[in-house]
């Protein structure tokens, strides 16, 4: 323990934390203090003004980040044997049906992604108390409830992310690793950032940016001055 606050201690004097910097100021700093023998994840900790106890304020959507995460994304798809053979054709890790609802109501969930077609939401959605809290449901929303199955999937392996805004009004996604280098992470997160200005509900009142943080993987976070981001 004493190890990991001295560790701590010497990433926090690499930098001001109570400075704000730009994304690709942030993201050097990152790569930087990040001490971990493996490769970590980058993370950014988006703060909207909004309220999300209201549904027209509630923040969800996808992005396509131009690096993708750098994390090797497993993913099932739930469908019919045709659509199974033309997901796996398109690089899903898995794919089926009854077999693998049998296995997730059991309470097996090790996969990242779970993708499906419309004609099997009824037996997917019972399966809502063991996706539900994990983040694993499809959702129309987020592109994972489809017909194109194929597209879906290789969107998914090449970075693309959903978000959804959480309880206290944040937006928590991953944005690389410490490996990329810094106009990397930098351009992932400014693809996200302008994803949800795009986003803004028409509600939301005051500032939208609120703050912007970005760490690594047990790493301090560094604040990101919120003007880098244009909100019309």
């Amino acid at each position: 323990m004493a190890n990991l606050t001295k560790k701590r201690k010497a990433a926090e004097s690499k930098f001001d934390g109570t400075k704000l910097y730009d994304l690709a100021q942030a993201a050097q700093i990152v790569k930087q203090v990040s001490t971990t023998k493996f490769d970590a994840t980058v993370d950014i900790a988006v703060r909207l003004g909004v309220d999300p106890k209201k549904s027209t304020e509630m923040v969800r959507g996808t992005v396509s980040l131009p690096h993708g995460t750098g994390r090797t994304v497993k993913v099932l798809v739930l469908a019919d044997p045709a659509k199974c053979e033309e997901a796996m054709a398109a690089g899903a890790d898995m794919a089926g049906l009854d077999e693998y609802v049998e296995k997730i109501k059991g309470g097996w969930t090790d996969i990242d992604v779970i993708i499906c077609t419309p004609a099997v939401m009824a037996k997917v959605g019972a399966l809502g108390r063991v996706l539900g809290p994990r983040g694993l449901m499809p959702n129309p929303k987020t592109g994972t409830v489809t017909m194109d199955v194929a597209k879906a999937v290789k969107e998914v392996k090449a970075g693309k992310i959903d978000f959804k805004v959480d309880k206290a009004g944040i937006i928590h996604a991953v944005i690389g690793k410490a490996s990329f280098d810094a106009v990397k992470l930098s351009e992932n997160a400014s693809e996200l950032l302008n994803t949800l200005v795009k986003l803004k509900p028409s509600t939301a009142k005051g500032a939208y940016i609120r703050s912007i943080t970005v760490s690594s993987t047990m790493s301090p976070a560094v604040k990101v001055d919120t003007r880098v981001v244009t909100v019309a």
